[in-house]
């Protein structure tokens, strides 16, 4: 049955508007919105002093509740999409660390096979976080699966995963990352720059061949120097590429969050989890890829050398986070965590925003950034009092 929602806000595509009503058709799809002086007729379903916003998008994730996509387990990568609805997300792409190709092809096969039939968060493609990186900034990647980037290799992968293959992560300095831009991009994969000691030029290459993300900006990456600008440089500086962040309050402090943004402005900035598998897990050991991690204090960090290994952050934490760090308004954490995301890897036009005819994907949000609600297809699957 459709409804009409009357909320105190709506985060719509090219503003937020206070007060109104937003249709939801038969069909679990948005319709139309009505301002607040055109009340419509019909069902009205009461959000009195709440936010409407479109479900987020998560789209570099490793793990949660337990699992791993690396685990190669579709039962678990269910559980993920049934939990990530907890955290406000409605579609994702599972994210892999770097393996062996077979490995990887295993993950592909799997999520090939079998993607559509997830019943949360929708899987909108996959994200290759490696195995094309560099040893310097290794990071919690295992570098004996490290390689130069081969597009034979991406071929089969992406063969393996219907055409699912999304978005892959290189690091610029790995020999052929050029030519390897510039033909995948040309495909229509996002290819993003990350793991890299590159130099500034090195890094801008690759950008003037195709790529378009910075992987989660500042971590892993050669830092800015003012004789060397580095990855981080090229992040800031380089126009039209969209930089992840991490915005946990431990991968970057919140000041470094803030240039960032008023840099790149928040269009161009995807707030990103890097969650593990201990999100939404007790404090305790676990493993990442092959490494013990150890999970306290609300970081994930490797049992040798102490660094961090992806993250225990939702993605409903992360638009609050910078919002309470005065970072943005409202309405661009509502944006960086929903349709800069999607853009930024290729899947702008499934998700990441309110708009007639699209899948009726939406969260509501008190008036203090928090969540209250998760809505797929026009249907209830969370609540936060409940």
């Amino acid at each position: 049955m459709s409804y009409y929602i009357h909320a105190a806000k709506f985060f719509l595509p090219s503003n937020a508007e206070n007060g109104g009503y937003l249709e939801v058709t038969d069909e679990g799809n948005f319709g139309q919105y009505f301002p607040e002086s055109q009340k419509p007729t019909g069902k009205i379903v009461e959000k009195a002093g709440q936010w409407i916003a479109p479900g987020l998008v998560d789209t570099h994730i490793h793990g949660l509740l337990g699992h791993d996509v690396m685990d190669n387990d579709w039962a678990g990568i269910q559980d993920m999409s049934q939990g990530l609805l907890k955290a406000g997300v409605t579609s994702w792409m599972p994210t892999t660390l770097t393996g062996s190709f077979d490995q990887l092809n295993a993950v592909c096969e799997t999520i090939g096979n079998h993607a559509g039939e997830e019943k949360g968060a929708k899987i909108q493609g996959i994200y290759f976080e490696g195995p094309f990186f560099t040893v310097k900034h290794k990071g919690a990647q295992n570098p004996k699966y490290f390689t130069d980037p081969s597009y034979d290799k991406y071929e089969k992968w992406q063969s393996s995963a219907k055409g699912l293959l999304k978005k892959i992560a290189i690091a610029p300095e790995r020999d052929g990352a050029v030519e390897f831009t510039r033909r995948v991009s040309q495909d229509g994969t996002v290819v993003a720059l990350g793991h890299s000691d590159a130099t500034f030029e090195q890094a801008q290459a690759c950008v003037e061949a195709g790529a378009t993300v910075f992987t989660h900006t500042f971590n892993g990456m050669s830092g800015l120097n003012h004789r060397a600008p580095g990855m981080v440089g090229a992040a800031m500086f380089l126009q039209r590429v969209d930089d992840e962040l991490i915005c946990d309050g431990h991968h970057i402090r919140p000041e470094v969050a803030n240039i960032l943004i008023r840099e790149k402005g928040p269009e161009h900035v995807a707030l990103i989890t890097d969650c593990m598998r201990a999100g939404m897990m007790p404090d305790g050991d676990y493993v990442l890829g092959e490494f013990p991690v150890y999970v306290r204090d609300g970081m994930a960090r490797l049992k040798d050398g102490d660094s961090l290994a992806g993250s225990i952050l939702k993605l409903n934490e992360a638009i609050k986070n910078v919002v309470d760090w005065n970072c943005v308004t409202p309405q661009d954490a509502v944006l960086m965590g929903s349709y800069v995301p999607a853009k930024s890897s290729g899947i702008a036009d499934q998700c990441g925003q309110i708009l007639p005819g699209r899948a009726a994907d939406y969260i509501v949000l008190n008036d203090d950034m928090s969540l209250a609600e998760t809505y797929l297809d026009g249907q209830e699957r969370y609540n936060a009092a409940e």
